[in-house]
């Protein structure tokens, strides 16, 4: 009988799947590289010495490693891992990489964006917290350096408005503005002529894109005003004091003559809170979600509009409050009184936070810079004054106005607006690095009616004035801040966006408690509650948990602890301690002098004699 072949005898061995591909062909930018395996080349090598060199030698200074009982991958020794000098990069062409890395960044960009401050260390801090510490600096820093990156993206940059030889930039009309600007920047400039139910009140949304305006007749509108799409109108039939949108444009508060009213982008009233009656100013504040208002009986109420409750209700005790403002910098809300001074109020304090003597007669407006650093007064007494708010609350520069200012705004860009009468005057300083100049106005222009409000568009060159006649929108080169975030406050922003960064914005709520004059100090550590807090504790339990424990030497066999070596140990263990302590003391010491010396470029012969 015929047997069946068995496997691995007389079958013929399969093809090589290795063999029966083609081989890939080679790349201009690839290296040729000779087979090292027997797959890829069969048959017996024909040249011994070439097939030696080819064969990975082992270097000679290498060390024979023994193999690992635990894992069965060869140990490499950490000498041969490492590259001293790794190859380039190389493109698809072969070229080499000319500037290998990430491109250098300036330090000077990469400080104006760093928020830490390294001067101030925590004293005594445990190796936690210090960690804690090293890694929360370490992320702001490369932080900083993205930032500093991603400005080269912000391609736009602020425009102003430069006389010629001897020109005074106070004389250029409004219409000589709009025919030299184009067609689109000139569409921004318009008058909307209300007589009927004047005069208004007007607030711009957070991304600048849409308008509400309220008349003291009742009439309230809402538009999309580059577009000129109106979203609402309506009359409510009462007086409007003020108008102010909230988080977002889809939702409108109105104080209107006894109660406060809210409202959607359509017009229809979702809320009346009857707890804030005689309403007479409004002021949100975005990140907080709360709605201040200042009432004609003395009080200013916080609402906060994401739960609907009142978080706080003051009694200012300074009669009718008017004039209201608040600063972006810290949410702190600024009262003008009566009898000339200017009050600082937080939801956290009954008290106020601060009072500042700025007139001799009633203050008629305040206004407050972007950066929380300068506030603008006017009083009674015809003054315009500018004050310092970095602590000090000194006033910085002062003016004597024909007629008082009734009514102040400041730009993103620190541009000042007063409106006088029927007159609006713009003084323009350094940018935002300083205060505007008083010295010559920058524009002036004249209305059909008094001032009634006034307002800087966000991220537009247009001032927004609402006065008896009506609503006139000016435009004001050099105005705004030309580069918007796009995540943050989106002109062009679909609904989709809006309700998600809503979302977003809730989460992060800032909590009321949490408004203070320094916001800066919320990161600091209270090192005097802490030793308070020690104290109390040592007290409490009679002894110090977090004290050092005396030094106890360990007992040590064949006669080597006995008492004189114990004590003699004992007492070298706390020399060493003096010896730390007085060093530190030393360099301290030495440290003070440093500073208090004057720094000379070339020392003296006589600096022998100083000590």
């Amino acid at each position: 009988m015929e047997r069946a072949p068995k496997p691995g005898r007389d079958v013929p061995p399969k093809k090589d799947k290795l063999q029966a591909k083609r081989k890939k062909p080679r790349r201009y930018w690839e290296e040729e590289t000779a087979p090292t395996t027997a797959r890829a080349s069969p048959g017996p090598p024909r040249n011994k010495k070439r097939n030696q060199e080819l064969r990975p030698q082992r270097p000679k200074t290498a060390h024979i490693l023994k193999k690992s009982r635990i894992s069965k991958k060869p140990q490499v020794p950490k000498k041969l891992r490492k590259r001293k000098n790794p190859e380039p990069q190389r493109s698809l062409s072969g070229a080499q990489d000319p500037f290998p890395g990430p491109a250098p960044v300036p330090v000077e960009v990469v400080q104006k964006f760093c928020r830490i401050d390294k001067s101030k260390k925590l004293p005594h801090s445990k190796s936690k917290t210090r960690n804690r510490l090293e890694v929360a600096e370490a992320e702001e820093k490369e932080t900083s350096v993205k930032a500093a990156r991603s400005e080269l993206l912000l391609a736009e940059e602020p425009g102003f408005l430069e006389g010629e030889d001897g020109e005074d930039t106070a004389k250029i009309l409004q219409a000589d503005i709009v025919e030299a600007v184009d067609i689109a920047s000139a569409a921004k400039h318009f008058d909307l002529n209300l007589r009927q139910f004047g005069p208004y009140r007007l607030n711009y949304s957070r991304t600048g894109r849409h308008l509400a305006f309220g008349g003291r007749r009742g009439h309230v509108a809402a538009l999309d005003w580059v577009t000129k799409r109106l979203m609402c109108e309506i009359n409510v039939m009462e007086t409007v004091r003020d108008i102010r949108f909230l988080h977002s444009e889809a939702l409108l508060a109105v104080a209107q003559n006894r109660w406060l009213h809210i409202y959607d982008n359509q017009g229809i009233e979702l809320h009346c809170i009857r707890r804030c009656d005689r309403v007479t100013r409004l002021e949100f504040l975005p990140f907080h979600f709360l709605l201040a208002t200042a009432s004609e009986t003395g009080f200013l109420t916080y609402l906060d509009v994401s739960v609907g409750k009142i978080v706080a209700a003051l009694n200012a005790r300074a009669g009718r409050l008017d004039v209201m403002t608040w600063n972006p910098y810290n949410a702190v809300i600024h009262l003008g009184h009566s009898n000339g001074t200017v009050s600082l109020w937080s939801p956290a304090m009954k008290e106020p936070l601060a009072k500042i003597l700025c007139h001799r007669g009633g203050v008629r407006a305040v206004a407050v810079d972007s950066t929380g650093t300068y506030m603008a007064t006017s009083g009674l007494d015809h003054q315009l004054k500018i004050f310092d708010l970095r602590g000090t609350f000194q006033p910085l520069s002062a003016r004597t106005l024909p007629q008082g200012a009734g009514h102040l705004a400041f730009s993103q860009r620190g541009l000042l607006v007063a409106g006088m009468g029927d007159v609006v005057n713009i003084w323009a300083g350094q940018g935002q690095t300083g205060p505007p100049s008083l010295e010559q106005p920058y524009l002036t222009h004249r209305l059909s009616g008094p001032v009634h409000g006034l307002q800087f568009c966000p991220f537009e060159d247009v001032l927004g004035v609402g006065h008896s006649g009506g609503i006139t929108s000016m435009l004001v080169p050099g105005a705004a801040e030309p580069n918007f975030d796009g995540l943050e406050s989106n002109p062009y922003r679909s609904r989709k966006q809006r309700q998600e960064w809503e979302v977003k914005a809730l989460l992060e709520k800032v909590p009321a408690e949490l408004i203070c004059l320094d916001p800066r100090a919320l990161a600091e550590v209270d090192v005097i509650s802490l030793e308070q807090e020690k104290k109390e504790r040592i007290e409490r339990l009679g002894y110090d948990p977090e004290a050092k424990t005396p030094f106890q030497p360990k007992p040590k066999q064949k006669g080597r602890s006995s008492t004189a070596s114990l004590v003699k140990r004992k007492r070298k263990v706390m020399d060493e301690d003096h010896r730390d302590k007085v060093r530190q003391s030393l360099e301290q010491q030495q440290h003070k002098q440093k500073k208090a010396k004057p720094s000379r470029a070339r020392p003296s012969a006589l600096d022998r004699f100083v000590h």
